[in-house]
């Protein structure tokens, strides 16, 4: 049983979980707990960041590289194209969305955060003890709105200007690069996750996000996009997470 070491809300999990649900592996899901979760993880893999999968003997570490082992593991069906000017496509958008797709998402849910307490509480890990938990939901919207902005406007506009021109150029109905899911749909999909919660995160989360880019009229296109490619992984899926 391949065993999933994870945050529930990393996105760069969430890719993995896709990757597991497309390839149709069975998998168990491993909550590490910050802090001390993460001392474990680095006995077990060398490092403290997640995701981390577990295959046997193999510790894989990294979201990119644990889909590739997937994609070692279980060829079919592909998720890495092979055209080679698909795969480059492919790459370059992967690249793009762990990189500074996912650096513009992080700053924007600390925004988000920082503004709204509900939401700050229920990103907490099920772990974090009750006095932190306490702690953070407790800090003042204000000074906590005021770190976020320094985390710059720049940033966020940039997103969104990349995100709209996905949008326009994206069918509903496909994929970014190509016919079929790749792991270019895999990385987007997991950040526009962040942006706004699909169903699959819980009720407490479903449909919160970004203000501002979350309820933009011009990417609500490009979340259904997102919720529907959850639905094909699904559908794809023979296998159940235990």
């Amino acid at each position: 049983m391949l065993e999933l070491h994870q945050f529930r809300h990393s996105a760069f999990c969430l890719k993995v979980r896709m990757a597991l649900q497309a390839k149709g592996l069975s998998f168990r899901e491993v909550e590490v707990t910050p802090g001390i979760g993460q001392i474990a993880l680095f006995r077990l893999s060398g490092q403290r960041q997640v995701p981390v999968l577990v295959d046997g003997d193999d510790v894989v570490a990294d979201s990119s590289a644990i889909c590739r082992h997937l994609e070692a593991l279980r060829p079919d069906p592909a998720l890495i194209p092979a055209d080679a000017r698909h795969r480059a496509q492919m790459q370059l958008i992967e690249d793009w969305a762990d990189t500074t797709l996912a650096a513009a998402v992080r700053a924007a849910l600390l925004q988000a955060a920082a503004d709204d307490q509900q939401l700050r509480e229920v990103l907490l890990p099920d772990d974090v003890p009750s006095p932190v938990r306490q702690v953070m939901s407790g800090l003042p919207g204000g000074w906590l709105s005021g770190l976020g902005e320094l985390l710059g406007q720049e940033q966020r506009s940039s997103m969104l200007s990349s995100l709209c021109a996905i949008a326009d150029g994206l069918d509903p109905e496909g994929c970014l690069v190509g016919e079929n899911i790749t792991l270019a749909d895999l990385a987007v999909g997991a950040q526009l996750s962040l942006l706004r919660f699909p169903p699959s995160a819980g009720d407490a989360l479903a449909g919160r996000g970004v203000p501002g880019i979350s309820d933009h009229p011009r990417l609500q296109g490009l979340f259904r996009w997102r919720d529907q490619l959850e639905t094909r992984l699904i559908n794809l899926d023979p296998a159940a997470v235990v």
